[in-house]
């Protein structure tokens, strides 16, 4: 059972960082001078699926986290 709690934890914290890593910058830095920003812009329904997926990933974290260390 806790090698599955662990195997879990590790692939919930991978999936998390390649979540967060893809994630598009909400603001638009130094491409605001030129408009270049608006060029490469996210359709909102995939952004907000993604915020969703990243939020339930970090739950799943959260919650294997708080119950290995119960375990222990």
């Amino acid at each position: 059972m806790r090698a599955f709690l662990i195997l879990v934890e590790v692939l919930s914290a991978l999936l998390l960082t390649v979540l967060v890593i893809i994630h598009s910058a909400k603001g638009e830095g130094l491409g605001g001078i030129g408009g270049a920003a608006k060029l490469f812009g996210t359709p909102k329904g995939l952004e907000e699926g993604l915020d969703k997926l990243t939020a339930g990933t970090a739950t799943v974290f959260i919650v294997v986290s708080l119950i290995l260390a119960m375990i222990k």
